[in-house]
């Protein structure tokens, strides 16, 4: 098999450090790429007026591959105001990169696999019978449509006359909305369209059944979000009845489940979620594996594929002469490319490998050891990223 050239996006602040790291664990375990640096971050956007730019877009064209570290995102006004001196006043609005390579190569199936690890010490536990304490064992795929709905990007404050006319022309804002002056009012849409929720569903909805699961989870809210949330509940229910009827449809509200992730999180294997809640219901389900560090992600389109820790950048922690952060997500990013392109041994033994040296828990990151993030942390027996990094590739 010809050697495969991967387009390494590090990012901003962490995002540097755990790429590194992800990468030195690749070569451990024998995965020979080539490493291409494609620029994206805060530094372009200030330099450039660009956080995403085109020559990053041809490397994802030509490569097909990307291992994304991490970006700093600021407010609109935050943003402009960080601009070089000779960008400002031109015009330019700050979008986050991450988002417009989504859409603009078509990634919009979100994998957020969140699986606990035996003996680690941030694993969820509850009270059972007889006041026994419990440690579900969670092991739930998150499918979060990626390139629709509120990070869509179609929003206005004091909005055109045409926007303006168009959303008087809608019974609800004329009742409600009406009062408000023009100048004080800011719009953003939710917008879902039946190709791309078809396309996340029935990703779901094969994952489900590659894996023996009889049930999909779509986690929305079609009781207040009629047309959106009811438009993806209705195709899956559709596509359960016709394409799929040994899976049928669990219908959840966000806010429902937020509750229910912490009384039975293993009862629940598949969930399909639009963009937002998505986001929402990730994060939940990763702060009973550990929180972000152990949190990756996939994000898959026809022809581009880009993997990267749902994390920031965690500005702070990059300043530390020595990095405390955990590297984890990151490399569990870099297994879920590695499944992707068929390298599953490879895949499996690294995945083996951070299991292991969770269990034995003779290093661990400064968050495993439930520290607060200061500089110190290594003075007090936590692991390093390095040293994280260094324990998993002696595992291999």
């Amino acid at each position: 098999m010809a050697k495969r050239t991967i387009v390494a996006m590090p990012g901003d602040g962490i995002g540097k450090v755990v790429l590194e790291e992800a990468i030195r664990v690749l070569d451990a375990a024998g995965f020979e790429a080539d490493y291409v640096n494609g620029d994206i971050g805060w530094e372009f956007w200030c330099e450039e007026g660009n956080p995403l730019p085109d020559r990053t877009i041809k490397l994802l064209q030509e490569h097909k591959l990307g291992l994304f570290g991490a970006i700093t995102s600021k407010p609109k006004d935050a943003a402009a105001a960080e601009l070089s001196p000779e960008l400002k006043d031109k015009g330019l609005v700050y979008f986050s990169p991450i988002v417009a390579m989504r859409q603009h190569f078509d990634l919009d199936i979100c994998m957020r696999p969140c699986k606990s690890f035996p003996g680690n010490p941030l694993n969820f536990i509850r009270k059972g019978a007889n006041n026994t304490i419990e440690e579900p064992e969670v092991d739930t795929m998150i499918f979060r449509q990626n390139t629709e709905g509120l990070y869509g990007g179609v929003e206005w404050s004091n909005p055109s006359d045409l926007v303006y006319d168009a959303m008087m022309s809608h019974p609800k804002f004329r009742e409600n909305f009406a009062w408000c002056p023009r100048s004080e009012l800011a719009i953003s849409t939710r917008i879902l369209t039946k190709k791309y929720t078809t396309r996340i569903l029935k990703a779901a909805f094969e994952y489900a059944k590659s894996k023996g699961y009889n049930t999909v989870t779509v986690c929305e809210k079609p009781n207040v979000i009629r047309e959106t949330s009811g438009m993806m509940l209705k195709i899956a229910q559709e596509m359960s009845k016709n394409e799929y009827p040994e899976i049928w449809v669990q219908d959840t509200n966000i806010d429902a489940q937020l509750m229910w992730l912490t009384k039975n999180p293993e009862t629940y294997h598949v969930i399909v979620a639009s963009n937002m809640f998505g986001d929402i219901i990730s994060d939940g389900f990763a702060g009973l594996i550990g929180g972000l560090g152990f949190a990756c992600s996939a994000n898959i389109g026809p022809e581009v594929a880009v993997f990267e820790p749902t994390h920031g950048s965690a500005p702070k922690y990059a300043e530390y002469e020595t990095s405390i952060v955990n590297p984890i997500a990151m490399i569990m990013s870099a297994c879920m490319m590695l499944d992707h392109i068929g390298e599953h041994e490879k895949s499996s033994r690294i995945q083996k490998a951070i299991a292991a040296v969770v269990l034995e828990g003779k290093v661990v990151a400064y968050d495993m050891a439930k520290m607060s993030g200061s500089q110190d942390v290594i003075n007090k027996g936590a692991a390093s990223t390095k040293q994280m990094a260094d324990a998993i590739i002696a595992k291999l």
